[in-house]
């Protein structure tokens, strides 16, 4: 059986690690009441997006006033790098780890390592699949956030209240989907759904281009690059004499490389404006861009809240106490339901992103 050089390098990784992670085994166990101290291991996927880098300051500054210090590390969207990060954090005997997975499905292995260790494992914002050995869960609803970017979408396109009533027109849109490897992404094409399906059904919306199942709209890691290069296939194909409407965009990322396909293809003019598209995070850029008057529509997710929910989390596990837990059944991972928080989401477009200066998210200054 051949090997990649990724699934190499993951073997040889943990060979290389396995004498010492024995050692770690044997040395990091710990019993719940030992009370505050000691590393917590904080694996972030990527550098590329700005709230990954937010939510790993986030998470170091409040662990470390909880009284705990941090070993904060990315993955740079690398497999084999997160899981010899993991590898190492579990040899030098952390106290917990909190898990911003790359690929949700990739991580059994070590993990299970982790669980031998007594290790304990909070899966942030992307839920880690295929395993038991995953303690909780901190995200937000992400199928609201499905549902909030596609009422919008209907609300901005003034369609029927009823989906089912024959409509007076018909609006083109595509669809975008998160990474095929991010569990999030069918919560947010699940709650996207819900709320399309009807008018498509109806004919109020028409997807040109007829990719319309998740597998065909996925954009692996979230790439804006990637998400670019297939809207600018799907509009030299499909709208030649159309224009689109609309655009469905699960992320801020995603949403700036839809635009510069559209503004490419001669969109962005009083003539010819852009279509809506949404977008998920309230990323500095995509707010700016919102401004002025490019992309539509932004979810805000304050992962300084979520960062907090992880630090509370991880405090009551670390000093023998049962986490507060408001999902118990929708975030099965495929060997167990894993006991969830999840923190409600906030739909942003140019007539409330002033939200976010109240809220201290971003100055005033940043916004101009």
């Amino acid at each position: 059986m051949r090997l990649t050089a990724g699934a190499a390098l993951v073997a040889l990784l943990a060979g290389s690690l396995a004498a010492c992670g024995q050692e770690a085994r044997g040395g990091s166990r710990y019993k719940a009441d030992e009370g505050k101290g000691g590393t917590i291991g904080l694996a972030m996927p990527t550098k590329s997006s700005e709230r990954w880098i937010a939510d790993g300051k986030n998470m170091a500054k409040q662990f470390q006033k909880a009284g705990y210090r941090t070993d904060l590390q990315y993955g740079d969207d690398k497999v084999e790098n997160q899981v010899a990060q993991i590898e190492n954090m579990i040899t030098k005997g952390h106290r917990l780890l909190v898990v911003a997975a790359i690929d949700g499905s990739a991580l059994t292995d070590v993990l299970h390592r982790a669980q031998d260790a007594g290790i304990k494992v909070i899966a942030y914002d992307r839920l880690i699949m295929g395993t038991p050995d995953v303690d909780y869960y901190a995200s937000f609803d992400n199928e609201r956030v499905g549902e909030l970017q596609a009422s919008y979408i209907v609300d901005k396109l003034k369609l029927p209240k009823n989906p089912s009533k024959k409509p007076d027109e018909t609006y083109s849109l595509e669809l975008f989907a998160g990474s095929p490897d991010d569990n999030n992404t069918k919560f947010f094409w699940s709650g996207a759904m819900k709320v399309l399906k009807p008018y498509l059904d109806s004919g109020s919306l028409v997807v040109r281009s007829k990719q319309t199942k998740m597998s065909q709209a996925t954009t692996l890691r979230w790439d804006g690059g990637t998400a670019q290069k297939r809207m600018d296939d799907l509009l030299s194909k499909n709208y030649g004499e159309r224009r689109v409407d609309a655009v469905l965009s699960p992320y801020d990322g995603i949403s700036i490389g839809v635009i510069s396909a559209l503004k490419s293809a001669g969109y962005g003019s009083k003539s010819d404006p852009l279509p809506v598209v949404t977008g998920q995070d309230g990323e500095l850029a995509s707010v700016k861009s919102i401004i002025r008057g490019e992309q539509t529509q932004t979810v805000f997710k304050d992962t300084r809240e979520l960062a907090a929910q992880a630090v509370r989390m991880g405090n009551a596990v670390l000093t023998g106490e049962k986490p507060r837990v408001n999902n118990t059944k929708d975030y099965d991972n495929g060997e167990k339901i894993v006991p969830s928080y999840l923190l409600k989401p906030v739909s942003i477009d140019k007539s409330n992103t002033q939200l976010l200066v109240d809220e201290g998210y971003f100055t005033a200054g940043q916004l101009k």
